[in-house]
């Protein structure tokens, strides 16, 4: 039976390693394709050890098999603060729903509402008025891309998000098989909380 834990402070930082693993094994799949290592896991993860950061965890008895962070916007004001200077929303106002892994064998599951229901109950908890998060744009005729790979739009959508027109972030990382990392466009989605 797979539950789910919402993990906050001293908890959230033991979880990390786990976390980092579980990271680097579901972002080498399309749309991602990261060719990931624990080092810079753990230095990127290190944001979510701020005050107001959550991890709800899907966890398989003691396994952790999927995971979906959160944060209060600012903890990420270096990387976000371009692509929202034009927007009146307050970055001190949005919770940043950043990533959600889950392993293929656990998807289908309901899990993707858990995670959107942990970090949007923090981000109300922090008194935040606006939920974000930002999803890789790929080409439709990238060559990695899988016959059969189904976008999340229609799910996003019916949460509430909807895409920012115009408010995207460059981040960079090596895809799998390159030799030096790259710029990967990202698309922000908001509702208001």
């Amino acid at each position: 039976m797979i539950t789910t834990r919402t993990l906050t402070g001293d908890g959230l930082t033991a979880a990390l390693g786990e976390l980092a693993r579980l990271r680097i094994a579901v972002f080498r799949d399309w749309p991602y394709l990261y060719d990931g290592d624990e080092a810079y896991e753990r230095e990127y993860l290190r944001a979510y050890t701020a005050p107001g950061a959550v991890v709800v965890a899907a966890m398989d008895g003691d396994r952790m098999v999927g995971a979906a962070t959160g944060a209060p916007m600012e903890h990420h004001a270096s990387d976000f603060a371009a692509a929202f200077a034009g927007r009146p929303e307050p970055l001190d106002q949005i919770f940043y729903c950043a990533e959600s892994v889950l392993l293929p064998e656990y998807r289908g599951h309901g899990l993707g509402h858990a995670f959107f229901d942990g970090r949007e109950a923090q981000g109300r908890a922090l008194g935040r008025r606006w939920s974000a998060f930002c999803s890789v744009i790929r080409p439709d005729d990238h060559p990695a891309r899988p016959a059969d790979y189904r976008p999340l739009d229609g799910f996003w959508r019916k949460r509430g998000y909807a895409p920012l027109p115009g408010v995207t972030a460059q981040f960079r990382w090596r895809d799998l098989g390159e030799t030096r990392e790259t710029a990967k466009p990202l698309q922000f989605w908001m509702k208001p909380l």
